[in-house]
């Protein structure tokens, strides 16, 4: 019997207890990061064009050439610009662009013309320098009716692009 009692005794010394307590540790963190900002510098301007009795458009590309097709004749002078905006934030880090989706209304007294088919460059997402800073230029298509009439066609309402950080 003494055998036993000591055995069970000897055994429970090396079970593990049920009631101990175990423990882990984690760290928290945070990145406070410099908001993200995008400032206008150009405005979009397609320049000089004529139209004819037959519609065409004017693709505006982000470096600010440009094409004709259909009825619109491009005219030497004047100014021939993408839009470009200055975008800042945390250095090294990448962000998400957003153009406008739909057509957008320039107008000359009670004359319009639709700007769409926005692209940028770059393109859907850009990358901040060292120093936090990127150019972001933006191009699109204008639409001339035929017969066009005369006149200097402005945005009534700004078109507005977004930047976000990914």
């Amino acid at each position: 019997m003494k055998t036993i009692i000591f055995f069970l005794l000897s055994v429970s010394f090396f079970l593990p207890q049920a009631n101990a307590q175990v423990s882990a540790s984690a760290t928290a963190t945070a990145r406070i990061m410099t908001a993200l900002s995008i400032t206008k510098n150009v405005d979009m301007n397609f320049g000089y064009l004529g139209s004819s009795t037959t519609s065409g458009t004017v693709t505006l590309s982000p470096v600010g050439s440009r094409t004709e097709s259909g009825g619109v004749s491009l005219f030497p002078g004047g100014t021939v610009s993408a839009a470009s905006f200055s975008v800042a934030g945390d250095p090294n880090t990448s962000y998400a662009i957003t153009l406008p989706s739909g057509d957008h209304t320039i107008s000359s007294g009670g004359n319009n013309m639709t700007v769409n088919a926005f692209t940028s460059s770059p393109s859907g997402t850009g990358l901040l320098d060292g120093s936090g800073n990127q150019t972001l230029t933006v191009g699109a298509t204008l639409n001339v009716d035929a017969n066009q009439a005369n006149g200097i066609y402005v945005s009534g309402e700004p078109f507005v692009v977004i930047v976000a950080y990914n």
